[in-house]
């Protein structure tokens, strides 16, 4: 099974220091983005990435669609995008990746 070498590893280190993080705060992931989102300074930067977010989604379903993938594949991406911001687009591409080696091998 082949998968895009790179943004794996950016997913993996990207992930491990989010755990890591986490898992010494002090407060829930739900009581820190509330915190963000008091103050306009932190707000401007979570909108700003939530925008991104959007804006990855929409290119996620875009290729997805011209791939011949249905809504339904795009689910648990859109969720963990939702969650993890970078995490969601960065799986989608580490899978593609795979996805395009499998038809290209399939094809010959």
């Amino acid at each position: 099974m082949r998968v895009s070498k790179f943004p794996l590893i950016i997913l993996c280190l990207f992930m491990g220091f989010t755990f890591w993080v986490m898992a010494g705060a002090e407060q829930s992931l739900l009581a820190f983005g509330f915190q963000l989102m008091s103050s306009p300074d932190t707000a401007q930067v979570v909108i700003d990435l939530y925008i991104l977010a959007v804006l990855a989604c929409v290119w996620m379903y875009q290729d997805a669609k011209n791939r011949g993938k249905g809504l339904g594949y795009l689910v648990p991406f859109f969720i963990v995008t939702a969650v993890f911001v970078s995490a969601g687009p960065l799986l989608y591409l580490v899978l593609r990746g795979e996805r395009n080696a499998e038809a290209a091998t399939s094809n010959i």
